[in-house]
């Protein structure tokens, strides 16, 4: 099959890898419908994190072509979505809600998903058959359910956003922006979203931003509390991993607030009693997406929401190095290749 590695930093290529095979009989393997390069894929491409000859992807979208004797809860020729986390689903934090921390968690990223075909461990817990056969917009959002909406998903809900809420969104990429969309259908009744481009800007209030905020760090925070009478933000979404975007994140946030920070932190420190002072809830991390799927699917399907949007490049699995620098260079928010 054909599939993206990542030989080192700035160097993407596609090329013939085996195809996958049941490994365990929990497995599945699906053929890859459609897959896409996260904001967390540019980490290693610009040498922030290493990498040396790496199956690339985590997002994905297929129809399963095989599954292990112990797969009971999808069949071959059913469409599926995942997480970006193999989960059982069953065991004590899985259950509690928190797939993406399981005991028995695999990391998509290590397998590989911008390829043609893909393994999927722990099937029953990790995939989600989808009612329907979905329309190429439904298609594309179902994608985005498989990682970037249901990280901005749980970063709204970690954050507290709902009805009488002022949201504040750190980040302008996907995540950032399916944060606005998952605030909004919580209920918010305020969302600023933190953004300088104004594409972004737009696709921001078309999910149901109330105010742009242009303004980073201090002067970001200072103009949060001036649009909320000084107080801050009851909720605030942090869609970064950068120092700057934390600090932005905890000082736009009023006390007895909530963040929920969802950036892959990279180089962040926070000082103890700047924090203790701060008198913020903070949760975050890896986002449990096996616990929205069911609702994200139903919302999609049903045309509720249309977070497929938010890809504003779409590419053959072919030019995936093309894709990678279209969002290395801020000419895409987020890449969607086709198979």
């Amino acid at each position: 099959m054909r599939g993206v590695i990542m030989y080192a930093p700035g160097d993407v290529r596609v090329e013939d890898r085996p195809d996958p095979t049941i490994q365990q009989p929990t497995d599945a393997i699906i053929r890859v419908t459609a897959t896409c390069i996260c904001g967390s894929d540019l980490w290693p491409y610009r040498g922030l994190e290493p990498v040396d000859h790496a199956p690339m992807g985590h997002e994905y979208v297929g129809v399963v072509e095989e599954v292990g004797s112990d797969v009971t809860t999808v069949n071959v020729g059913d469409y599926v979505v995942g997480s970006f986390v193999a989960s059982d689903n069953t065991c004590e934090i899985c259950q509690a809600g928190y797939q993406s921390r399981c005991v028995d968690q695999v990391m998509m990223g290590a397998i590989g998903t911008q390829a043609q075909y893909a393994r999927i461990p722990l099937a029953d817990g990790t995939l989600v058959k989808v009612p329907g056969e979905p329309t190429e917009a439904q298609a594309r959002s179902l994608l985005a359910a498989s990682d970037v909406l249901g990280t901005g998903w749980f970063a709204a809900v970690a954050a507290e956003a709902g009805p009488g809420k002022t949201v504040a969104v750190v980040g302008d990429g996907a995540v950032g922006l399916l944060g606005v969309l998952a605030a909004k259908h919580l209920g918010a009744e305020r969302i600023i979203a933190m953004s300088r481009h104004a594409d972004r800007q737009a696709l921001a209030r078309s999910f149901g931003a109330t105010d742009i905020v242009e303004e980073r760090g201090d002067a970001g925070i200072t103009k949060i509390k001036e649009l909320t009478g000084g107080y801050g933000a009851h909720s605030t979404i942090e869609a970064v991993g950068t120092q700057e975007s934390m600090q932005q994140a905890i000082g736009a946030t009023r006390p007895g607030g909530h963040v929920g920070y969802v950036g892959v932190s990279h180089g962040v420190e926070l000082d103890g009693l700047d924090l203790f002072f701060a008198t913020v809830s903070l949760l975050g991390g890896p986002a449990p997406v096996r616990r929205f799927l069911p609702d994200l699917i139903d919302l999609i399907m049903t045309d509720q929401i249309n977070p497929g949007v938010v890809f504003d490049l779409t590419l053959p699995l072919e030019d995936a190095a093309e894709g990678y620098r279209a969002m290395d260079e801020r000419r895409a928010t987020k890449v969607l290749l086709t198979l």
